[in-house]
C-alpha cells in the first residue's frame, strides 16, 4: 500500500510516499507562511499533487493521504482549530485535501503523529507507557498511555511547552508567564543569550556548544534550560507513571550534552521512585511524516488511530521491526533540509 505522507511546519512542509510503513521518498518544500494562510493551504495542496505525480511515475497507485500540523487540531472533524505558525484559524484542511485528490484523507497533529511514529518504529518500541517529547522551536510532547496515544478530552494533551515552571518568568506567546517555552526551547536558549551578551543570531546549538566548551552566559543558560526541562519531565512522570521518555526535535541532536544532565536531574527530583528509561528518538527529521503515513495507512487498512501501536502488520511490541528508509528516501529532495 502506498500513501501521501505531508508534515507541515512553520518553516518548510516535509512530504513523502509511505509504503507499508516504510519512507520510499522524501521531499521538503518551503512553507511560504509570510504570504499569509491561504498561500500555505495552496503549497500543502501543491505538495501533495507532486507526490501523487511521483507515485505515478512510479507505477504506484496511492491508496491514502496523510496530513499532520502543529497547533491545535481537531483531529476526528479534521479541523485545524489554530495553528499560529501557518495562520490558521478554524480550517476544515482535510475536507479541503480530500476533495482536490479524490482520496481518503488522515489528518493528525505533528507531534503525535511523531510519537506514533516513534512508538512503532523507533525509540520507543515495547513500551506501553511513554512520552515522545519534541524540543525545537517550541516543546511538545506525545503520550502513551496503557499503549494507546493519548489526545485528551479537547485534543490539547501534551501542550508541555506550557507548563508554568517559573511562576512569574518570562511572558509566553500563550499569555502566560514562565512556561517550560521560555526556557528550555530552541528559540528561547537562543533568545535568552542575545539578552544576556548582546550578541544577535547565536543559534540554540552554538549556545550548547559554547556550554560544553566552558564560556560562562552560554553556560548558565543552558544549564537553567535543561533544569526547566527535567522539572517539567519529572512532574509528567510523577502523574503519570511514565516507563520511557522519547527526546526528539532539533535541539535533541545535542545529544548526550542534552541527555545526561536531563537523565541526573530526573534521578534528583524523583527521589521516591525509579526515574524512567530516557532515550533519543530514533526517526529524525521525518518522523512526523511518517506518522502521517501510518496515520494515512491506518486509514485505509481500517485500523483506528488511536488504536494500539503495533495495529500494522510486522510492527510494535516484540516484533523486532525497526524503521528502515526505503531505496529512494533522501534522494528527492526540493529544497535544502
Amino acid at each position: 500500500m502506498t500513501v501521501i505522507a505531508l508534515d507541515v511546519g512553520g518553516t518548510h512542509v516535509k512530504g513523502g510516499l509511505v509504503e507499508d510503513g516504510r519512507l520510499l521518498t522524501t521531499r521538503r518544500w518551503p512553507t511560504g507562511a509570510e504570504l499569509g494562510p491561504d498561500a500555505v493551504v495552496d503549497t500543502v495542496l501543491a505538495c501533495a499533487e507532486e507526490l501523487r505525480a511521483d507515485a505515478a511515475g512510479r507505477g504506484l497507485p496511492v491508496a491514502s493521504a496523510g496530513l499532520v500540523v502543529p497547533g491545535l487540531v481537531d483531529e476526528e472533524a479534521g479541523v485545524c482549530a489554530l495553528a499560529v505558525n501557518l495562520g490558521w484559524r478554524d480550517l476544515p484542511v482535510r475536507r479541503r485535501m480530500s476533495e482536490l485528490l479524490g482520496l481518503p484523507v488522515a489528518f493528525g497533529h505533528d507531534v503525535r503523529a511523531g510519537g506514533l511514529a516513534e512508538s512503532r518504529l523507533g525509540a520507543g518500541r515495547g513500551c506501553r507507557d511513554l512520552a515522545f517529547v519534541a524540543v525545537g522551536t517550541g516543546i511538545a510532547a506525545a503520550l502513551v498511555i496503557g499503549g494507546r496515544p493519548h489526545a485528551g478530552a479537547r485534543g490539547f494533551a501534551g501542550e508541555l511547552g506550557h507548563q508554568v515552571v517559573r511562576p512569574g518568568g518570562d511572558p509566553c506567546g500563550c499569555g502566560n508567564r514562565g512556561c517550560l517555552e521560555t526556557l528550555a526551547s530552541a528559540a528561547a536558549v537562543s533568545r535568552r543569550y542575545a539578552e544576556a551578551t548582546g550578541a544577535r543570531g547565536v543559534t540554540a546549538a552554538r549556545v550548547r556548544a559554547m556550554a560544553v566548551a566552558g564560556d560562562p552566559a552560554a553556560l548558565r543558560i543552558w544549564t537553567e534550560a535543561t533544569e526547566a526541562l527535567a522539572d517539567a519531565l519529572a512532574a509528567l512522570t510523577t502523574l503519570l507513571d511514565l516507563e520511557r521518555l522519547v527526546i526528539g526535535g532539533g535541539l535533541a541532536e545535542a545529544g548526550d550534552s542534552l541527555l545526561e544532565p536531563l537523565r541526573e536531574g530526573l534521578a534528583d527530583r524523583l527521589t521516591f521512585r525509579p526515574a524512567p528509561e530516557l532515550v533519543a528518538a530514533e526517526l529524525g527529521p521525518y518522523a512526523g511524516c511518517l506518522g502521517a503515513g501510518l496515520l494515512a495507512e491506518d486509514l485505509v487498512s481500517g485500523a483506528a488511530a488511536g488504536a494500539v501501536y503495533g495495529a500494522v502488520p510486522g510492527f510494535g511490541p516484540g516484533s523486532g521491526a525497526r524503521y528502515v528508509p526505503g531505496p529512494g528516501a533522501g534522494r528527492t529532495e526540493s529544497g535544502p533540509r
